[in-house]
């Protein structure tokens, strides 16, 4: 009934370092609050909140202390007293004292994961004859990260890059072909949304899964999209279709494609005209916006207890929703958070493209 079995979730808890230092005991005394935030679409973020009065002294502590400089690197982990893992390592970017009125002072310091490093300086440069994951994996070497690239298969003539950071221009390579593009710890992934497959977790309802609020629309939803284009070597025109069969549902009867059509009938197309350069790439497009579009059909968010393998890019199953909205959900974001009071907390979205 329960996924609990392997580790006890009475004795929450969590472990902060910096530049690979525990944090002081008695920084940690002073905690109000450690927050995680992680997206397929963003750079990851890291919040944690201390109480900054010395009582005894009468005076403010922390914000001038040489362990919270910019630039610092943390490492967060989160669970339990017998199961801690890593939810985040990154740099820190900031700090936000606050005094408010009555109230004893705080300081968060705020971070992000490495992808941050990937936003900062706009380029404009070429790549020539080189596929999607060549590109992906260059720009990893460029800011020493290990690329885990999944190939691509399709060659391009010339790609560019143009007045645009390399966090945006990656961005833009993976959206394009149904792809992701996520940076975990020292490593840079370019691939294939993971939709399919053997869930990570399962959670059930008012069990694990403490609050879970979904919806399905067809709205958007299409029966077909056409990439055409004009392929100069072979001079003709380009035609590439990816439709209803190809995106592969989620569990369900019926993916969001489906329904629409079954609901009310011919749904039209998405028809869109692009440069191409060859008829894999028009496939590659089609299949990939297709299944972007598909994915949008069911969308939730939902509150567990603290789990610290619920990552973005993930499968979770959810269990106890009926017939309809049971099932494998592929995650978007999560939020790791832990408070003194409340303990610790994974909030989360997720998407699916069937019912």
């Amino acid at each position: 009934m329960t996924d609990r079995r392997g580790f006890d979730t009475l004795t929450p808890d969590f472990r902060l370092s910096i530049n690979g230092a525990e944090l002081p005991q008695a920084a940690r005394a002073d905690m109000v609050s450690v927050r995680v935030l992680s997206d397929v679409g963003a750079a990851g973020m890291f919040a944690f909140t201390l109480s900054c009065w010395d009582g005894q002294r009468m005076q403010v502590k922390w914000i001038d202390d040489d362990l919270f400089q910019e630039g610092g690197t943390v490492e967060i982990r989160m669970g339990y007293r017998d199961r801690l893992e890593k939810v985040m390592e990154g740099d820190i970017t900031g700090l936000e004292p606050e005094f408010p009125q009555g109230e004893p002072p705080r300081l968060t310091v705020r971070g992000y994961d490495r992808r941050h490093r990937l936003m900062g300086r706009r380029k404009t440069r070429t790549f020539l004859k080189m596929k999607d994951s060549d590109i992906a994996s260059q720009i990893a070497g460029d800011w020493s990260l290990q690329p885990d690239v999944e190939d691509t298969r399709v060659n391009l003539e010339y790609v560019l890059q143009h007045n645009q950071t390399d966090f945006e221009f990656l961005q833009e390579r993976a959206r394009r072909i149904g792809f992701e593009m996520v940076v975990s710890e020292r490593s840079l992934r370019f691939g294939r949304r993971r939709n399919e497959g053997s869930a990570v977790l399962t959670l059930n309802r008012e069990v694990e899964l403490l609050e879970f609020n979904v919806r399905s629309t067809t709205m958007g939803q299409l029966g077909e999209v056409l990439v055409q284009g004009w392929d100069p070597r072979a001079k003709e025109e380009v035609v590439a279709r990816a439709g209803i069969g190809d995106e592969r549902p989620m569990g369900g009867s019926a993916s969001g494609p489906a329904a629409a059509r079954r609901a009310f009938g011919g749904m039209g197309a998405a028809r869109v005209s692009l440069p191409l350069l060859s008829r894999e790439e028009a496939d590659q497009l089609a299949g990939g916006w297709f299944g972007e579009m598909a994915l949008n059909h069911v969308e939730g968010e939902g509150l567990c207890i603290g789990r610290p393998e619920l990552r973005p890019g993930a499968l979770i199953e959810l269990q106890g929703l009926g017939r309809r909205f049971s099932g494998v959900y592929y995650v978007i974001s999560t939020e790791h958070s832990f408070t003194p009071a409340a303990g610790y907390r994974t909030a989360f979205t997720v998407r699916r493209n069937a019912t």
